[in-house]
């Protein structure tokens, strides 16, 4: 607004003196593209900042209140199981007392805080009850509609500036809209009730995030049936009354206002009377959670021998690309939930300080009950995670992709910045251990089939982990392939010991089927010291890596009970467990 409109002398005042400070240096108190250009082109000019609050409130015409709203904590009950929250409006409250207090003249008052309906009344009661006589106070409601990555760019070309006041304010909505109209389109700048203005800015971020939770509960069925979410997606998107924003899956929405702005709605229906449209929305966020369980899950699920041990590299904590911010981030909720798991994470973020992931780590990561009881798959994690001691080697703050990557097992891509699109992946298989998996939680893999190619098994959200194989050869083929290849005598001794198939290329494999155990690799080593040490061109691998590839295999034999009985279990892991039997 001070770039726009240089004839205006702003002043930003906060009851922290620090923040002030950092706002007058080089380093800003928050991350985003392309402010800091802006505020040094203009501070000392016409923007300022100040610690002075009551000098700038006296001076001032016009003040903007844009203060935090959290919410209020809320007892579970039957309707809303924990689901709904009032905002807490201690901060709105002070605000408004403070300027009444200071006020000599009149003033026009903007909230741009996100507020539920009426909080335009609780405003102008404080300022009429508190202020001095003959003080006049105008209060209008222009809510914000920035996203954090992208602030800057919807400043500049809003889709829409909503002006909304109560009858009789009319000349302080004009004078409002008339400072955008410096550079916005007077078409787009929208005068309506106080109350609509307010309800306004949560009914469009609840519908933002329904849709999100919408396309995540596709990925969902997508991965069920193998159908591809990116062609679903795109398929819904080519319909114009649809559109293609917002419909990106990903492990769940994050950030200060999308969990809030839901929450609050669920509040204020619920306080209505309105339960069944609090159901509704309530949805949106157990879909959001549920994501997230989701995520966790498979990788349990998919990864050979399970998380115990494992290391993980987790790309990404900041709730979206092109912030740093961490507020409700997905990331620390599965961060939480690996190291439930007893995982060993290497974390990298472009833009979050790794003092910031601790201290998140460190905050219980509280997830609803029902979002993990409705789900069709039991998770392996508590519905609410313990805080953590991350000051010991189970945590590691990496400050590259490739240092986060080195001897990892799974690489976890939580967040979607740019950065990520662009990794070397050839490299990537050099530092990784082999095998490797890429659980891409935000699409980043341009091309699974490369790096498929590079050794590194792709789980992407909205992909069928383990493709159906092809059972297309029939005994009679499988024979023949491989009598050419190593003659039937020979054969018959692999399927005594081992399952066997043989892939369509006409390569003979002998390996064991993964299963749920962590005991695969080493069984396939002792296979190969015990019985294959001395043959030539048989490959030992673990076959369930093939599914994951999507290799066409075809089961040649099974593994009978004397070879299974013989087989040391027992002594190979130093502890019992259930032979695997396919």
């Amino acid at each position: 607004m001070a770039q726009k409109c240089p004839d205006i002398q702003f002043t930003v005042v906060d009851t922290d003196a620090k923040r002030i400070a950092a706002w007058k240096s080089s380093s800003l108190p928050v991350y985003e593209p392309g402010l800091d250009k802006i505020v040094e082109s203009r501070r000392g000019v016409n923007l300022h900042f100040s610690a002075d609050i009551d000098s700038a409130i006296y001076k001032a015409d016009i003040v903007l209140i844009a203060v935090n709203t959290p919410t209020l904590a809320q007892p579970n009950n039957s309707i809303s199981n924990g689901l709904a929250a009032a905002l807490d409006l201690t901060g709105i409250e002070e605000c408004a007392r403070r300027i009444a207090q200071v006020a000599r003249h009149s003033k026009i008052v903007i909230e741009k805080s996100t507020v539920p309906c009426k909080t335009g009344d609780f405003i102008s009661n404080i300022l009429d009850r508190y202020g001095h006589p003959g003080v006049m106070f105008d209060v209008l409601s222009n809510p914000e509609f920035l996203s954090e990555g992208t602030a800057i760019q919807d400043l500049l070309e809003p889709d829409r500036v909503i002006i909304g006041g109560k009858r009789g304010t009319e000349h302080a909505q004009k004078a409002l809209a008339s400072i955008y109209a410096q550079w916005v389109s007077t078409d787009r700048i929208v005068t309506m009730d106080l109350w609509s203005a307010e309800l306004a800015k949560l009914a469009s971020n609840a519908i933002l995030a329904q849709r999100v939770s919408s396309i995540n509960a596709i990925s969902a069925l997508c991965e069920a049936t193998g159908a591809n979410i990116s062609d679903v997606a795109r398929g819904c998107s080519m319909d114009s009354r649809i559109g293609s924003q917002f419909l990106r899956p990903s492990i769940g929405f994050g950030g200060s206002c999308f969990h809030k702005d839901v929450a609050s709605l669920v509040w204020l229906c619920e306080s209505l009377g309105l339960y069944e449209v609090g159901k509704y929305w309530q949805q949106v966020l157990r879909i959001n959670e549920y994501q997230k369980t989701r995520f966790v899950t498979r990788m349990a699920q998919v990864v050979d021998g399970g998380l115990l041990n494992k290391r993980i590299a987790c790309l990404g904590f900041a709730y979206k690309g092109g912030t740093r911010d961490t507020r409700n981030t997905p990331a620390a909720t599965i961060c939480s939930a690996l190291l439930e798991h007893g995982a060993q994470l290497s974390i990298y973020d472009p833009k979050v300080p790794g003092q910031s992931i601790i201290e998140h780590l460190k905050e219980p990561q509280n997830m609803p009950a029902e979002t993990i009881a409705a789900s069709s798959i039991a998770s392996p994690f508590s519905p609410v995670f313990s805080a953590h001691d991350t000051t010991t080697s189970n945590v590691h703050i990496c400050t590259s992709v490739y240092e986060a990557i080195a001897n990892a097992h799974v690489v976890a891509v939580l967040t979607a910045w740019e950065e990520f699109q662009n990794i070397d992946w050839y490299r990537v298989s050099k530092l990784a251990c082999n095998p490797a998996y890429v659980f891409d939680g935000q699409l980043v893999v341009k091309d699974p089939a490369a790096l498929k190619g590079l050794g590194l098994h792709v789980i992407a959200i909205g992909s069928p982990a383990q493709p159906i194989p092809d059972f297309s050869l029939g005994p009679d083929e499988i024979k023949e392939k491989a009598e050419a290849f190593i003659g039937m005598s020979q054969l018959q001794s692999y399927v005594d010991h081992k399952v066997s198939v043989i892939m369509n290329d006409g390569r003979l494999v002998v390996g064991m089927l993964r299963g749920l155990d962590q005991t695969t690799n080493i069984i396939m080593q002792e296979c190969q010291e015990r019985i294959f040490s001395e043959d030539e061109g048989v490959e030992i691998v673990d076959l369930g890596l093939y599914l994951i590839r999507g290799d066409n295999i075809a089961v040649v034999g099974l593994v009978d009970e004397e070879a299974d009985a013989a087989m040391d279990y027992e002594t190979i892991r130093g502890a019992p467990l259930q032979p695997i039997r396919h």
